[in-house]
């Protein structure tokens, strides 16, 4: 975040020193507001060029194990070039460096799934996928296995057939390894 801030600084310092030599070679033929101008546009320039290419730069420093599988992107009215694109604001990956496949239930996969959100904590959590039924159930504190290592009284949500993050849980998307034995 401070790296950020500074670019931001530097930028507005870039934008006012491209104003003033503007100044000087029309020989002072510019309004006076054209420097602060200059300071707000490379500021404001920055802003939106690390709002939108903060989700590339995550994406980019996973390793080749951990797939993004969905990306939020939205439209704000305090900020509206996102009317013309639209601004990612939050990415899910699968994190197959600990996928598990059930050795009972080879269909049954446990699996690490990462949330990350514009300024905020990145956050992950394991997740059960049931690849034969396209359903996926989030590992809690209370979940339990039974013998055959599936999770009891789990809230299990029902996903597409052909829906990413079933694809790259179950194996079908990934650039890593299968993980191991559960």
């Amino acid at each position: 975040m401070i790296l950020e801030f500074l670019a931001v600084v530097v930028a507005g310092f870039g934008g006012g020193g491209a104003a003033m030599i503007l100044q000087k070679l029309t020989l002072r033929h510019m309004p006076e507001w054209t420097t602060p101008f200059g300071v707000a546009a490379g500021m404001l320039a920055m802003v939106v060029y690390l709002e939108y290419t903060w989700a590339g730069r995550f994406e980019a420093g996973l390793p080749d194990e951990v797939a993004v599988v969905s990306a939020n992107q939205q439209r704000i009215w305090y900020r509206p070039w996102t009317y013309v694109v639209p601004l990612t604001t939050r990415v899910i990956a699968v994190d197959n460096r600990m996928r598990q496949r059930n050795v009972n239930n080879p269909d049954m996969v446990r699996t690490g799934v990462v949330l990350a959100e514009r300024w905020a904590l990145t956050m992950a959590y394991k997740s059960f996928f049931d690849c034969a039924n396209a359903r996926r159930a989030d590992v809690t504190s209370g979940t339990r296995l039974n013998e055959e290592g599936i999770p009891v009284d789990a809230a299990w949500y029902q996903l597409a057939a052909e829906d990413r993050f079933l694809e790259v849980a179950c194996g079908g998307g990934t650039h890593g390894g299968s993980g191991g034995e559960s």
